[in-house]
């Protein structure tokens, strides 16, 4: 497909006396059209498309369409029938009453041409862009952000499932690939292939009371090596190995197995790779499995960031997709100022939850931003509890680059290290003297380490996250920026909208890259149904208060 860029024209005149008649209050598509005109110019796509070769369909309509059929819950199908059938998405599209439209495999091919460019975010920044140019949306103020977890469109599958899947996945892939090549292979083996491996593991029911589960994944994991090692010989397809389910079988089995001359060894705990790195499924090579609290998925993050001026409609400024296994909100941080940035929507304040609130984010997000990241901030390290001192009961001084403990004591080394391996944050690692702190009657508050053999150690930020942390600590206990940040639960409503509305809790489609362009395509479905609401004069309602509360405060005697 190629580009053929059609010029903004006016909606056809047949279209609009027959949309106007049939909706005389108008309809969404209809206000859209009239208010924001043709968001999505074909221009807009260019860089995605060749300027050579068949002519595409429109662009602009396609990315049109594509927000449309989330803002309404549709399928490709039935999105693609919509546009023949509805007056209302040709009066938004700017057709011809006769115009049949596009045949729906469009609509897919149009998503994998802006993922594979690299231009997913085009269309929420058209539509931020839009809004702007309306005076809708500004620069500074005050904005908001969350996370909240994505399922993959994959089955959950336990260690068993997960290895007999993969392969059985491979084997798929090549007998429909290489199926005279693959034949001979199978036969070198005494195992019964299609017993094992035939059916999907959804109609699998565990193993046989006489079947050990160790057994069983050796045997998996040998019949996975004899595929592998068969796919690499010299005299096999050259093509084998790219074939994607093999390099996932081959990517699965290093991280779930080893092999040496004396055979084949499962891994087993810290052995295995960490969990953002290890496979959770053959088919979405991206997904991870991820806990937070009480709550274990596999999938995605999805990181909302909206404004919240009274003056202005609450609009999705960026969407961020991150893996499960990430855990740590504040990682994502970076990445949502770097867009905001980019767009020219950076905020003056942005109100967080505390998993996006440490040290190193609080100055980066003054330093390098100019915004002030308003969330609390975690406890200092101890046990409130069991009264153990923490970070904060002792004195640092960098200038001599010594600390006092609570007792009156003075650390005998400073020594300067980072964060981790082949991390960049430095570090400084504070000690105290082992024969000094055995001795000191405060050890029981102190230090926890065993034996008596070790003194107490501090791991200490640099001193501007230290200082940044420990005033967040303590202005975070006063009624005034309790007051401050008590808006930051209404982005709450908004992860409800865009999950309810778009069904954002499952993801459609397989790997980050997709994903991350179904969320910007809710987003920006999520962004034109409030602009449509806020022109038409509906101001998002305070929280709801009940009728005995309203009472009470009527009537307060």
């Amino acid at each position: 497909m190629s580009l053929d860029p059609r010029s903004i024209h006016e909606v056809p005149e047949l279209t609009r006396r027959v949309a106007r008649a049939a909706f005389p209050k108008g309809s969404l598509a209809i206000r859209l059209r009239d208010s924001l005109g043709q968001v999505f110019d074909d221009a807009l796509f260019a860089e995605a498309f060749p300027a050579d070769g068949r002519p595409a369909a429109s662009p602009g309509a396609l990315a049109m369409v594509s927000v449309l059929q989330f803002a309404e819950g549709m399928s490709d199908r039935q999105a693609a029938e919509a546009v023949r059938a509805r007056i209302d998405w040709k009066y938004l599209l700017g057709l011809e009453l006769e115009d049949c439209g596009f045949d729906h495999t469009l609509l897919s091919r149009f998503r994998s041409r802006l993922v594979e460019q690299g231009v997913e975010e085009k269309v929420l920044t058209a539509v931020l862009e839009a809004a702007a140019g309306q005076g809708l949306l500004r620069r500074g103020g005050r904005q908001r952000t969350d996370s909240t977890r994505v399922v993959a469109d994959v089955r959950q599958l336990n260690r068993m499932e997960f290895v007999a899947e993969t392969l059985r996945s491979a084997l798929e892939a090549l007998a429909a690939a290489a199926p005279q090549w693959l034949e001979p292979i199978l036969a070198e083996r005494r195992t019964d292939w299609v017993g094992h491996y035939g059916e999907r593991v959804d109609s699998w029911h565990g193993l046989s009371k006489d079947q050990d589960r160790q057994a069983w994944l050796e045997q998996v994991g040998e019949d996975g090596f004899h595929l592998l090692a068969a796919v690499w010989r010299p005299a096999s397809p050259g093509w084998l190995p790219r074939i994607p389910a093999v390099e996932v079988l081959r990517q699965a089995w290093i991280q779930q197995y080893h092999q040496d001359e004396d055979g084949i060894w499962v891994r087993e705990g810290g052995d295995l790779p960490p969990g953002r790195q290890r496979l959770a499924s053959p088919y979405d090579t991206d997904a991870r499995f991820g806990t937070k609290r009480t709550t274990s998925w596999t999938g995605y993050c999805l990181h909302l960031t909206e404004t919240c001026d009274g003056d202005l409609p609450r609009l999705i400024t960026d969407v961020a997709t991150t893996s499960a296994a990430e855990g740590d909100d504040s990682q994502a941080l970076a990445g949502i100022h770097s867009r905001l940035q980019q767009r020219d929507l950076l905020p003056g304040e942005q109100l967080v939850d505390s998993g996006y609130v440490t040290a190193a984010t609080l100055v980066t997000a003054r330093e390098q931003h100019g915004l002030d990241l308003v969330g609390p901030a975690r406890a200092a390290t101890g046990n409130k509890d069991r009264q153990l001192f923490g970070h904060d009961d002792f004195l640092i001084d960098d200038q001599q680059r010594h600390a006092v403990c609570p007792a009156g004591k003075t650390s005998t080394s400073w020594a300067t290290t980072r964060a981790g391996h082949g991390s960049r944050t430095p570090l400084v690692q504070v000690r105290f003297d082992a024969e000094t702190c055995r001795a000191c009657p405060l050890r029981p508050q102190c230090t926890t380490a065993g034996n008596g053999k070790w003194g107490r150690a501090l791991t200490l930020r640099e001193p501007a996250q230290r200082a940044a942390l420990q005033r967040r600590r303590q202005e975070q206990a006063t009624d005034a920026w309790q007051a401050r940040y008590r808006p930051r639960a209404g982005i709450e409503s908004t992860v409800c909208q865009i999950i309810r509305r778009t069904r954002a809790r499952r993801t459609r489609y397989k790997n980050i890259a997709p994903t991350h362009l179904g969320h910007c395509l809710a987003a920006t479905a999520i962004n034109l149904a409030r602009i449509d609401a806020w022109q038409q004069g509906h101001r998002p309602e305070p929280t709801r208060v009940s009728h005995l509360c309203r009472l009470l405060k009527a009537h307060p005697e």
